[in-house]
């Protein structure tokens, strides 16, 4: 493998801002992820699911990905680069590595639903040719294809997979694969910020998170603690932000998310097509929950801070 990822701690899921023209707005991007290096995450996720990549062309989702690269001093870019085409997925995956991505992470084959002979094929190919770390991401909701154990653990072996994302929601199967691969240098993140801390306590290295983006300093903060061994903290901070964690999936994500960085004045609400802005009644109660983030006692925020 080329290099080394640490992939232990919190990892957002960056959202892509767009202009009144639905053009991607890479001062606020590039602002965005200075913020996020600011408070203290491990690294930076852009294009996923979160950013939008569906819609974004291929010239945009490389562009995104070099503009935060240049954005950022000291943490590592790990770009999402899957697709339901293995051939377009290779592609991308050269594209952002050329960029000078750190890592990739990769969405399993959405609705053509490969057996898992395919997924295994699928993701030994990109990973033959692109000498990056890679995750293999599970997230059977929008792909309609669940990766099993015994494929997570499979490709766990080979040198440049690196790590799973988990969003299945199943923790019996999560804990499997953790379970499994305890022997190799294999990373499982959460990709449900509801079950981060549950997946920590069985060995979880860490989070992609969508909360992260808009409370930074307590996911991290959350997370250090759990992987600390103190989960009395981790427990209290996964309370406070549970609210939070339920209001960004009202909607199909990154709409609520959105929603929720242009009320804290990180960035606009707006999505590119087919996705549309929050729906008006669940707007009051997501300001109401991140007001009640704002005033969180100082003591608090500042042992937040003192954990990274």
């Amino acid at each position: 493998m080329s290099s080394e990822i640490d992939f232990t701690g919190v990892f957002p899921a960056m959202c892509t801002p767009f202009d009144e023209d639905e053009r991607i707005d890479y001062e606020t991007l590039q602002a965005d992820a200075q913020r996020l290096e600011a408070a203290g995450v491990d690294g930076l996720v852009p294009v996923g699911s979160t950013g939008e990549s569906a819609t974004l062309t291929h010239d945009e989702h490389v562009r995104v990905v070099e503009a935060v690269i240049e954005a950022v001093d000291d943490v590592p870019v790990i770009a999402g680069t899957g697709s339901n085409n293995t051939r377009e997925a290779l592609e991308l995956s050269e594209r952002a590595a050329d960029a000078g991505a750190d890592g990739l992470l990769l969405i399993s084959p959405y609705y053509n639903k490969p057996e898992q002979r395919g997924l295994v094929e699928h993701y030994r190919t990109i990973a033959d040719a692109v000498d990056l770390p890679q995750i293999v991401y599970n997230v059977p909701s929008r792909t309609g294809r669940n990766i099993e154990p015994d494929t997570a653990v499979e490709l766990s072996s080979h040198e440049n997979i690196a790590g799973y994302k988990a969003a299945s929601g199943d923790l019996g199967q999560i804990g499997e694969v953790i379970e499994r691969t305890r022997d190799e240098e294999f990373a499982v993140l959460s990709g449900d910020d509801a079950l981060t801390l549950p997946m920590l306590s069985v060995g979880a290295t860490g989070a992609i998170s969508v909360a992260a983006n808009v409370e930074p300093e307590r996911t991290c903060a959350m997370v250090g603690a759990a992987l600390d061994g103190d989960y009395a903290r981790a427990r209290s901070l996964h309370h406070e932000l549970g609210p939070l964690f339920r209001e960004l999936f009202v909607e199909t994500n990154p709409i609520p998310v959105k929603e929720a960085m242009q009320i804290r004045g990180y960035g606009p609400a707006r999505l590119r097509p087919p996705l549309s802005r929050l729906s008006e009644e669940y707007r009051d109660d997501l300001e109401a929950i991140l007001a009640d983030l704002e005033d969180e006692p100082a003591e608090v925020a500042d042992a937040a801070e003192g954990d990274r």
